[in-house]
């Protein structure tokens, strides 16, 4: 496994940890240019109440303010899991190089599991996808999570 994917994964999975202390969904996502993070985010659609603040959202919106323009053409995401169609959508609206990916989501994932909208030809381009990057570690915060949750 390449050094630096696992260098930002370890990150993005520390942001997942935080969504989970505050009641969403352990989710986290890293952008980096070059080695610089642009931006990061965690889910906190409980903590706003938006519907719209997964980690990667969150995480581009800011990348695009720092970098101050939305072509993130330069950028690689790194996210804890799988993004759904809403974020898959503004990766590639966001003109990103590449996507790392910790572990998939069979029943929303929209980059392999379910759907694959950053290799579908009929959209704008195609982005290369690297899977499994602390994916375990990934699984196990969401199952943790949701044990816990389905407890209470």
């Amino acid at each position: 496994m390449n050094p630096r994917d696992v260098h930002y994964m370890a990150r993005a999975l520390e942001l997942a940890r935080a969504a989970s202390d505050h009641g969403d969904v352990p989710v986290g996502c890293v952008v980096v240019w070059g080695e610089e993070i642009l931006g990061e985010g965690e889910n906190r659609r409980e903590l706003d109440g938006d519907p719209t603040a997964h980690a990667e959202i969150v995480a581009l919106r800011a990348a695009a303010q720092r970098h101050g323009h939305w072509r993130l053409q330069e950028a690689d995401v790194f996210v804890t899991l799988e993004p759904c169609v809403m974020c898959a959508g503004a990766l590639l609206n966001s003109r990103v190089r590449r996507v790392v990916i910790g572990a998939l989501d069979e029943k929303a994932g929209a980059v392999g599991s379910r759907y694959h909208l950053l290799a579908d030809p009929r959209l704008l381009y195609e982005v290369p996808v690297t899977y499994g990057v602390g994916a375990l570690e990934s699984a196990g915060l969401l199952g943790e999570f949701f044990t816990t949750r389905r407890r209470s």
